[in-house]
């Protein structure tokens, strides 16, 4: 395997996934202050080096300023979200009812959104150190499908104008079949595994990630692999995620499994996530979408937390 902080050129250490929103705030309402994200921050550079953000909206913007504010020893991986280019018709969620005048306008969006990673990739070029043209936006059931062409234009065009190490975040199916063209293009490949999502308990769950890593790894076997996301839910209403497989004591066995595997074969682990998200998923309190973080929605650490501060 490739030693991804070495083939980066990063600093070796803990990674995470990052999204401030509290309880009443969401993307395009009510964004976290400077001093909420300060407080997370802060909270989060104890135990992490590199944070991951998904968007390059006001939020990211106020991590980035928090950061060089605040004089934090964190590196960036920076996200465009892009959103859907093409009707879905095998998304199980709604991902085939845009009008071709609403797909029209949101490659425009699309087109602007590179055109800020950019712009901030070479704004904060000392604290923004990965750059990812999308999330999940190739896998067969997204709600926001992209295809693989639009994808790799938009990498071309964020390694014309930007110096960082250019990715695509994606499950890691995609990267064995559609993704091959855009394995070439991208300086690493992102993957997602949950074992969880895939009705393993927490047994199989590390064996499951390192077939789900090796699986890619050995496909491309020039090219570092990054997992850009990897956790264990806490909470689940059944649908999607049986109830039975989660809680805060797999989450700490998972988390603790991961993280020493990671080390050890120098790859470089986004666990999802840093604080629950309240206003994901469906009006379920138990929706499973909003408890994957490793601290509540109120900073109150869960038991993997609570173990790794004492």
């Amino acid at each position: 395997m490739v030693n991804n902080f070495e083939a980066l050129q990063l600093i070796p250490g803990n990674a995470i996934c990052y999204s401030g929103f509290r309880e009443g705030q969401q993307p395009g309402g009510i964004y976290p202050s400077y001093d909420e994200i300060k407080e997370d921050l802060l909270l989060l550079q104890t135990q992490w080096k590199h944070i991951r953000l998904y968007d390059c909206d006001a939020h990211a913007v106020t991590v980035l300023e928090v950061i060089r504010q605040e004089k934090l020893p964190l590196q960036v991986m920076l996200g465009a979200y892009i959103v859907a280019e093409m009707n879905n018709f095998g998304c199980p969620w709604g991902g085939a009812n845009y009008s071709e005048s609403e797909l029209a306008h949101n490659k425009i969006k699309n087109l602007n959104q590179i055109k800020r990673l950019i712009e901030l990739a070479n704004q904060y070029s000392d604290i923004i150190c990965l750059l990812s043209a999308g999330n999940e936006a190739c896998v067969d059931w997204t709600d926001h499908y992209v295809p693989v062409s639009s994808v790799m234009a938009y990498v071309m065009l964020i390694k014309k104008e930007a110096k960082q190490p250019v990715t695509f975040c994606e499950n890691y199916v995609p990267w064995l079949t559609k993704l091959k063209p855009l394995a070439e293009l991208v300086d690493f490949i992102s993957i997602h595994t949950y074992p969880v999502w895939e009705y393993k308990n927490i047994h199989q769950a590390l064996d499951y990630t390192r077939e789900n890593y090796s699986a890619v790894a050995n496909l491309y076997p020039n090219k570092p692999v990054v997992i850009t996301e990897a956790g264990w839910a806490t909470n689940s209403n059944g649908k999607g995620i049986e109830s039975h497989n989660v809680s805060e004591e797999y989450q700490a066995i998972y988390y603790n499994d991961l993280v020493n595997w990671s080390e050890k074969e120098g790859i470089l682990t986004y666990v999802f996530e840093a604080f629950d998200e309240s206003w994901k998923g469906s009006n379920d309190a138990l929706e499973p979408e909003k408890h994957w973080g490793l601290f509540r929605i109120d900073r109150t650490p869960k038991l993997v937390m609570e173990n790794l501060m004492v």
